[in-house]
């Protein structure tokens, strides 16, 4: 099999660390690189997800609970305005 060489540009701290977890996993850059370009000429597609704007689980947790309380399932107080928010705090 016949090999060619690539060149990328890649931030130097991401290189390192990335360096650092395949170098614990008994993988160099170029195995791992190998590996990567394999799965996705074998699965015809990216082999991870690639998602903008995921919420974390904090953030995940935060709208189950405005869920909730909006379903009934956790009792809250509700005001119909802003001012009666404020008489309801100030009391």
């Amino acid at each position: 099999m016949a090999t060619t060489s690539m060149s990328i540009r890649i931030d130097s701290d991401l290189k390192k660390q990335a360096e650092a977890m395949f170098a614990d996993m008994g993988l160099n850059m170029t195995t791992a690189m190998n590996m990567f370009v394999r799965q996705v000429v074998r699965q015809g597609k990216i082999p991870f997800e690639i998602a903008a704007n995921k919420p974390n689980e904090e953030t995940l947790a935060s709208i189950r609970e405005v869920e909730d309380m909006i379903s009934g399932k956790i009792k809250t107080k509700r005001f119909s305005s802003v001012d009666e928010l404020f008489e309801d705090l100030d009391s």
